[in-house]
This record gives structure tokens, C-alpha cells and sequence, in this order.
């Protein structure tokens, strides 16, 4: 009896030491924080522009994560909106774009969005373009 008992004070007080290892090694060096987006600006207006004339902007962001930020996808509200991105991972500290170009087709005012999914911190960003298309 006595021999179970000291088996499971034994066990029961070296189960925390294995299963916070991690959280020694965590506590001893400093946290990591995840990628995370520092936009300049997530809304552009292109104010008024000619029909027919693509416009284009470029939203740029640092990563002020410690790991690298890596985006999975962009997606356009519609098919009138093109975008490019960074394709590699940006690296802490380092920038990174979203360019966005509008086929201005239609004459009249217009707000777009653009989805941005990455490994960050927040993993969806919302951007925004608007203005007004005249003749």
C-alpha cells in the first residue's frame, strides 16, 4: 500500500514537468508573436477617373510579427478588380504589397473590396477601393 502511494505522489508531481516542458523552454526565452499585418492604408479613392482607363494601386504592409508572413490568397469582390501580391514569405520586419487594379469600364461611382488570407495574427485583411468613373 505504502509503495502505491508513493508511486502516485512520485507520478502526480512529475506530470506537470512533462507536460509544461514547453512552457520552461517559452518561459525562459521571450514569446514569438505570429505574423501580423501593419497596413499603411487599407482604403484607397481614386477619386474620379475616365472610362475605359485601368487604375491601379498598390497597398503595402509590414510584417511586425516575428515569423514569417505568408499570404495564402487574394480574392477581388468581382471580376472587374485584378490583383497581384506578394508571392514569397515576407520575412519580420520586411514589406510586402497588394496590388489592385480597376478596369473601369461602367460610368458611375464604385467600391470594391479585396480579401487578403494569410498565416497572420488577424488571417483575413480587408482592403477597399472606391472613386467615380466618368465619361
Amino acid at each position: 500500500m505504502k509503495k502505491i502511494g508513493l508511486i502516485l505522489v512520485v507520478t502526480l508531481i512529475s506530470l506537470p514537468l512533462f507536460s509544461k516542458h514547453v512552457g520552461v523552454v517559452s518561459f525562459l526565452s521571450p514569446p514569438i508573436e505570429p505574423p501580423a499585418f501593419a497596413w499603411t492604408m487599407t482604403t484607397h479613392n481614386f477619386g474620379k477617373i475616365k472610362v475605359n482607363v485601368p487604375v491601379s494601386h498598390e497597398f503595402r504592409f509590414t510584417n511586425s510579427g516575428d515569423a514569417p508572413l505568408v499570404i495564402s490568397s487574394v480574392q477581388a469582390s468581382c471580376g472587374c478588380t485584378v490583383t497581384d501580391y506578394s508571392k514569397d514569405p515576407i520575412a519580420p520586419g520586411a514589406e510586402g504589397y497588394v496590388k489592385t487594379t480597376y478596369n473601369a469600364a461602367r460610368v458611375g461611382v464604385f467600391t470594391k473590396t479585396v480579401t487578403v488570407t494569410a498565416n497572420a495574427e488577424e488571417s483575413v485583411a480587408q482592403l477597399s477601393i472606391k472613386g467615380e468613373v466618368v465619361e
